[in-house]
């Protein structure tokens, strides 16, 4: 009643087949059977024959069949020599290494495991194996691709000419640990606690000065632990501060809190209706002008933001137009928002620039503006852009952004919001050196056979 199929278990003879019960409540074959013996095992390390002591059985778990999970059971003889009282197990040859698994299970749930594709969790479903199993195989599976025995990281083969550092939250969001990728391929490259400036002390030290000689430039944020660690181990690298954070920094810093201090002395003068107009335009205060174009045009060609369904009572949500209008509308009532879209555009003009002459002349200009002012914020916001004036104008020649960074950042919120957190860091570090690696297709062929 059972298919007879090629197991690959090497000496195991299968003579009875069973079906049971697991405990959680899936069905499971069990191949019971004979293990052969061979003449390597009854030879002791003294040269005299070992005699059988006893039959212990074993269990290992195997390849599942579809939705079915396996397993196979039989005796295996304990020897023990009668001149130096030596014992030894019977060898088995498709048993994994420190798992009651065959070889086979082993390496399908690294293969599944590889392919980035599953997480532990589904693994274990497919498998059949606990969680724990599947980490542990996965831990050992990372371990041998990017550490030397466990305990070392290997030192990267390519040489990389623009480095990109940045640090990100563990567990609650009290710990810090720091990542710096090659910004070419994505790749991580070092990654350990804390985002002080012995984090890039010990990825120098690791790579080498040597190695660090390729290296031209490092796109980072306005960390000046970072920056300080960097020029004075390597003075010849260019920190660069890329369009993404100075922007950053202007919209949560001086726009949000420009708009607030707006309302509030509105409010204050007694003109309610003004103030109210200020509401819920941080986003579009925040946007730039071709973005408000875009979403214009969504909404001119009715595009569906948000799909209705019948079952639940809703209905498409359409883009809703008007942006643009509203956002001239806001600047031509306050002469402060008018100034801090003249520094936006500036912004972005003095980025497209490929000649650091005259982008620190844009960048000069942006500092002089914001001092006219007198506010407060601006005048942060001046400061900000004369300490970091060197990496600033530094994007002209060195044409970098923070993009993968912060594709990594995000690959690290859902690595970790899949696996609902993670307690081992060491793992969760590894985990990350991996996906790194991974390339992305959108649109998979499929496994269809070609004729």
């Amino acid at each position: 009643e059972f298919l007879r199929i090629p197991s690959c278990l090497y000496g195991f003879m299968n003579h009875t087949t069973t079906t049971e019960m697991t405990a959680s409540g899936r069905t499971a074959f069990c191949f019971h059977g004979e293990l052969d013996a061979s003449e390597d095992d009854i030879i002791c390390h003294c040269g005299c024959k070992m005699h059988v002591n006893n039959h212990p059985g074993i269990t290992l778990r195997h390849l599942p069949f579809g939705g079915y999970l396996s397993q196979v059971q039989f005796n295996r003889n304990q020897y023990v020599c009668p001149k130096c009282g030596k014992t030894r197990m019977q060898f088995i040859s498709f048993k994994a290494p420190a798992h009651r698994i065959t070889e086979e299970l082993y390496q399908y749930t690294r293969d599944l495991l590889a392919t980035g594709n599953y997480t532990n969790k589904e693994v274990a479903e497919l498998t059949g194996l606990g969680k724990n199993t599947v980490k542990d195989i996965d831990k050992q599976r990372l371990q041998e691709l990017y550490t030397i025995d466990g305990t070392k990281l290997i030192k990267p083969e390519r040489k990389a000419k623009f480095l990109g550092i940045d640090e990100f939250k563990l567990h609650n969001g009290y710990k810090y640990a720091t990542h710096i990728i090659d910004m070419e391929t994505g790749h991580v490259l070092w990654i350990a606690n804390g985002k002080k400036k012995q984090v890039v002390y010990d990825f120098i030290e690791h790579v080498g000065l040597e190695w660090m000689d390729s290296v031209e430039a490092i796109a980072c944020d306005m960390n000046s632990d970072f920056q300080e660690a960097f020029e004075d181990k390597c003075p010849h690298i260019q920190p660069v501060f890329d369009y993404f954070h100075i922007v950053k920094n202007f919209n949560d810093k001086v726009v949000s809190e420009v708009r607030k201090d707006e309302q509030r002395r509105l409010l204050a003068e007694g003109d309610d209706e003004a103030a109210r107009s200020l509401k819920k335009t941080r986003y579009i205060l925040m946007s730039s002008r071709k973005t408000l174009k875009r979403k214009d045009q969504d909404a001119a060609d009715e595009r569906v933001i948000s799909k209705g369904s019948p079952i639940f009572g809703t209905e498409d949500y359409i883009r809703k137009g008007g942006h643009e209008e509203r956002y001239d509308e806001l600047l031509s009532q306050n002469k402060l928002l008018f100034t801090l879209d003249l520094i936006k555009e500036s912004l972005t003009l003095a980025y497209s620039r490929n000649d650091e002459a005259r982008m620190s002349e844009d960048i000069i200009s942006i500092m002089d503006t914001c001092k006219s002012t007198k506010n407060e914020h601006l005048m942060w916001f001046r400061r900000l852009l004369d300490n970091h004036f060197e990496g600033i104008i530094a994007h002209a020649t060195y044409d970098i952004s923070a993009g993968k960074i912060e594709g990594i950042n995000n690959k690290i919120k859902t690595l970790r919001r899949q696996a609902y957190g993670y307690r081992d860091d060491e793992y969760f570090f590894l985990k990350l050196f991996d996906i790194s690696r991974k390339t992305y297709v959108r649109n998979p062929l499929s496994h269809k056979i070609c004729d």
